[in-house]
């Protein structure tokens, strides 16, 4: 071998090559080393106000000896604040930067600023990879992980090695799990992507901020993605087993985007269709009525999701009629989610985090309803300081309070809200002036963590709404819902969620103006539930999810009653109802292939009426109608007296045609064995829920589905194509001249039909930018048939005609335009079809008297609906070191002042019938809101 002198030292080839090596690794880090120290050493003292990030480092180059190398087309355009007094710049650097994707290196008297990553200024130890998914690891910089957890901080870009050496070398896969989490407050963050770079596997975590992916042996590069966070690229060996748990920075510098899923890529890469994530960042951004946020109204913005008018927050989704929605805040049932005659939503948008609605791939976890499943979530409140915030508008104040109570361990969040509308009221005509009107709402949720394997949470929540309309007749309802949930991991391939709660909801209405004719009206609902999840990571091919799931429901129908001792009306109490619901599920997401996925799920339902109870008897192969009753049966507590149960399937179909476009397609079988009774179009205080029993089948439904979701430049433009059919049976309507409330026979006036909904949706959404926003359209219809004249009266014929809230247009335009970093500008356009009705086309005598002739059931329709809304967000300082941050909201309620119709009604006035047409907000209306946070 050939020998080399130098200087006093012998060396062969690979000695050589060693030494040199070593001397470069010592040589740049070295100097690196004194070049940090020598950021150490420089001190500035400079305060910038407006001035964007080039000119802030052109400046800074003019107070330091070092040269700033970038790429101007990466940096942020937005106006920058900040007021630096004899501050380190390295510090300085690391403030300017951490609101941004940036980041800096040094070399020399040379500073490189690079987006997304780190600048490498000293050669690895240990080589370059050169496998797929090539990565340079400094050894030194290793995280080392063998059994316990690691926590990886935000700013944190050294690799991770996951595992222990003792792990079985013959096993290539290995099963990692761990928690993403907010750096600043110690918040999950719901719904992060995470996905490994050149490869197929991924995953979203769950709205605990939970994940777990199973990852082959080797060296990867993790990246974590979510709304409103800095993007995460980690660099991770595996070498067994093990956990970790990320921290995400906020992104406050970038521009909000407006943005509907949790990643980029989440709509084209998963299995469902029909699902719709908005964050609060999102919902507060949308102009509503009187300008506060409100979460129900922002889903209307969304293709599929529709209303009967203003005024009311009951959702008609793919063709469902209001009471097909499940409901859950926080895993709790809420029955009326309507404040203020529906002008306002029940949760308040100082504690929601995020909103998920599910329209046609409904997970088999969730059962009971026909047409969808919103999921709202609250925030589980900060871990690591005290913070708040606070609203004050035209009519509502609302606040919140958060913080630790063991810091990193536990943490609580209060919420409320309230009201001082009657100075509005007042304004109203005369015939109204002296109404009152005022609601509350309280919310609470305590989370504990027990230890790394289990947590606690505890939500509670109580509402009161009251009002009356000139009148002393007095009108009230109120929510209740509590919850204790279970979280426990069982190890990185299982863990479980388990939960119980209470959900109650009550009307009455009084009047005690006249003492011997004082009543007092009520109904009320409740529920137990208990719900036990399972999710098992088998394999990258195979997770499941199975549980069990159980609902016990009491019913009292109504009672009116004395409202004191002086009243002299008769009093009648309905007989109380109630059912056990019970359910098993389980479901795979299979992934086939590379582009090929699959949800398959199945679910199977159990349902038992239980006395005690009185039930009617008609005679054997009659009608059910009054006439025809012959007797009763009485039941005996807990005895079963109808039961209904059978399977419901869910399957969901993904191809992924290429990166950026993916064709889907499912189908959902449910099933529904609770009703809502109303003679109303929208939700109201007095709408009655009825179980089904004996005489009541449950609503039963199936949907097939189908979409087209393509992704364009880079990802910043989504759009998607969705088309569905329906069928619905035993839908319940109602007979001419029904009787709903005390009603001891309510079958004979309700008529089971069978019904069919169909349409399209298209949605194209802007995601990044200082323009950001969606457009939305959706063709659809919902048609009802009663043609069984066994089952009673026949309607049109037996021919399908509309239901109530069938609009078969509906657009709408949500825009967002960000002017500066303190200075925003929305605006959002919606039209739609009018609503059907069911008018007067003639007259005749009759008993003396002129008798008003009606046409088919809603054969006519209102006219179109067409409202525009615009709001200005003006935030204060964005000074770091400041106790409160402020902002206000302004904004017009219907621009245009266009006086929508909600309903159109015919009045008998002088023997002459006339026509009117209801308008709930006739003009434009102005708000303003002061919003701050501490």
């Amino acid at each position: 071998m050939k020998n080399y002198n130098f200087k006093h030292f012998k060396l062969n080839d690979s000695k050589l090559i060693i030494s040199v090596c070593l001397l470069a690794i010592l040589f740049f880090s070295s100097n690196s080393l004194l070049a940090q120290d020598g950021l150490a050493k420089n001190k500035i003292t400079v305060k910038y106000e407006q001035v964007a990030l080039d000119s802030i480092l052109k400046d800074l180059e003019t107070k330091i000896p070092y040269r700033f190398f970038y790429d101007v087309q990466q940096l942020d355009t937005n106006r920058l604040y900040f007021n630096f007094l004899a501050e380190n710049i390295d510090d300085a650097l690391g403030k300017i930067l951490n609101e941004s994707n940036l980041h800096y290196s040094i070399l020399n008297k040379n500073i490189f600023i690079t987006k997304g990553s780190t600048v490498a200024t000293h050669l690895p130890q240990y080589g370059i990879q050169s496998t797929s998914n090539a990565l340079i690891v400094n050894k030194e910089e290793d995280r080392k992980f063998s059994g316990k957890e690691i926590h990886v901080s935000a700013r944190d870009n050294k690799t991770v090695v996951i595992g222990s050496n003792q792990a079985d070398k013959n096993i290539n896969d290995f099963a990692i799990s761990g928690f993403v989490r907010d750096a600043k407050t110690d918040e999950p963050v719901g719904a992060a992507s995470l996905f490994i770079s050149n490869s197929p596997i991924g995953t979203v975590a769950d709205q605990y901020g939970f994940f777990k992916l199973m990852l082959p042996r080797g060296v990867h590069t993790l990246n974590i993605q979510s709304i409103g966070m800095e993007d995460r690229q980690i660099p991770i060996r595996i070498i067994g087993e093990g956990r970790i748990n990320i921290s995400m920075d906020t992104r406050i510098i970038a521009l909000k985007g407006v943005v509907v899923t949790a990643e980029k890529m989440n709509t084209i890469r998963n299995t469902q269709l029909g699902v719709q994530k908005l964050n609060i960042k999102t919902i507060k951004q949308v102009p509503v009525v009187f300008g506060e946020a409100d979460v129900l109204r922002v889903l209307l913005t969304t293709p599929g999701v529709k209303s009967v008018g203003e005024a009311s927050t009951g959702l008609n989704v793919r063709g469902g009629s209001a009471d097909q929605n499940l409901i859950l805040f926080n895993e709790t049932h809420v029955f009326n989610p309507a404040h203020f005659f529906g002008m306002f939503s029940a949760f308040n948008p100082e504690i929601v985090k995020d909103v998920e609605i599910f329209k046609a791939s409904i997970p088999a976890k969730y059962g009971g309803r026909l047409s969808s499943v919103i999921n709202i979530s609250t925030k589980e409140g900060n871990k690591k300081k005290y913070e708040g915030s606070a609203g004050i508008g035209l009519l509502t104040t609302r606040f919140n309070l958060e913080g630790p109570i063991v810091k990193d361990k536990s943490s609580f969040i209060i919420g409320g809200r309230t009201t001082y509308a009657n100075w509005l009221l007042k304004k109203l005509p005369s015939e109204y002036k002296n109404s009152k009107a005022g609601f509350y709402d309280v919310n609470l949720v305590l989370t504990q963590e027990v230890n790394k394997k289990n947590t606690l949470y505890i939500t509670g929540y109580m509402s009161n709404d009251q009002f009356n309309l000139n009148s002393d007749t007095v009108y009230a309802y109120n929510n209740y819902n509590a919850s204790l949930k279970w979280r426990h991991s069982f190890h990185n391939k299982l863990y479980s969620l388990t939960s119980v709660g209470f959900d109650k909801y009550q009307y009455q209405i009084y009047s005690k103006k006249i003492p011997v004719n004082a009543y007092k009206m009520s109904f009320d609902i409740s529920q137990f539930h208990f719900k036990s999840n399972f999710n098992y990571l088998a394999s990258n091919k195979h997770n499941l999810d199975y549980g069990f799931n159980g609902t016990l429901y009491y019913i009292n129908p109504g009672s009116y009653q004395p409202y004191n001792n002086e009243s002299q009306i008769i009093p009648k109490v309905m007989q109380r109802e109630q059912a056990l619901e019970m359910a098993l599920y389980l479901s795979d997401t299979y992934k086939i292939s590379r582009k090929l996925s699959a949800d398959l799920g199945l679910r199977y339902s159990l349902y038992s009426f239980l006395g005690p109870s009185t039930v009617n008897n008609y005679r054997e192969g009659a009608l059910i109608i009054e006439e025809n009753l012959i007797g009763t049966t009485q039941y005996s507590k807990g005895k079963n007296i109808q039961t209904y149960q059978g399977p419901e399937f869910r399957i969901g179909l993904r191809q992924l045609i290429n990166p950026t476009l993916s064709l889907k397609a499912g189908y959902n079988s449910l099933k529904q064995n609770i009703h809502m009774l109303t003679n109303t179009t929208a939700m109201a205080p007095t709408d009655i829920w009825k179980l089904s029993d004996a005489h009541i089948k449950p609503q039963s439904g199936d949907q097939l589905s189908l979409g087209l979701f393509k992704s364009l430049k880079s990802n910043t433009i989504e759009i998607s194509l969705e088309g569905y059919y329906k069928r619905i049976k035993n839908y319940l309507d109602f007979r001419s001249g029904a009787k709903l409330v005390l009603n001891n026979h309510i079958e004979t006036d309700v008529l089971p039909t069978n019904g069919k909904a169909y349409g399209v949706e298209f949605q194209l959404k802007k995601l990044t930018g200082k323009l950001n926003g969606w457009i939305s359209y959706s063709y659809s219809r919902i048609l009802l048939k009663a043609d069984d004249f066994d089952k009673g009266e026949i309607i049109n014929n037996g021919a399908y005609y509309p239901a109530n809230y069938d609009k078969p247009h509906d657009a709408t335009i949500v825009s967002n335009y960000k002017v500066s970093h303190r200075f925003s500008v929305s605006v959002n356009a919606t039209y739609s079809t009018g609503r059907p009705i069911t008018l007067p086309i003639g007259k005749y005598y009759y008993n003396n008297s002129f008798r008003t002739l009606y046409g088919n059931r809603n054969e006519h329709r209102i006219p179109d609906y067409f409202r525009m809304d615009l709001s200005m967000n003006i935030d204060g300082n964005h000074k770091l070191n400041q106790k409160t941050h402020n902002s206000w909201t302004i904004g017009v309620y219907n621009l245009t002042g266009r006086k929508n119709p909600f309903s159109v009604y015919y009045v008998s006035e002088n023997g002459v019938i006339n026509g009117y047409k209801l308008s709930i907000f006739g003009s434009a209306i102005p708000y303003i809101n002061f919003n701050i946070r501490f």
